[in-house]
């Protein structure tokens, strides 16, 4: 199962998720560029944090995904 490659919180939420106890989101590709985009800006975080949220951001936009989808 590909969940079992992510950390314990993502498990969770996976969890969740598929019990029906969190909401499932049908879009979730927009939803994770916002939180990168939101990581990528946070001055907060450590550069490097922020250059990996950036560099993932891009690769999703560069790739197939489009939001008309």
């Amino acid at each position: 199962m590909k969940h079992l490659a992510y950390c314990e919180k993502i498990r969770a939420v996976y969890s969740q998720i598929g019990s029906g106890d969190q909401g499932y989101m049908p879009n979730a590709i927009s939803v994770v560029l916002k939180t990168l985009d939101q990581i990528a800006n946070n001055p907060d975080l450590p550069e490097d944090v922020r250059d990996n949220a950036a560099f993932a951001a891009a690769n999703l936009l560069i790739s197939d995904y489009s939001e008309d989808a």
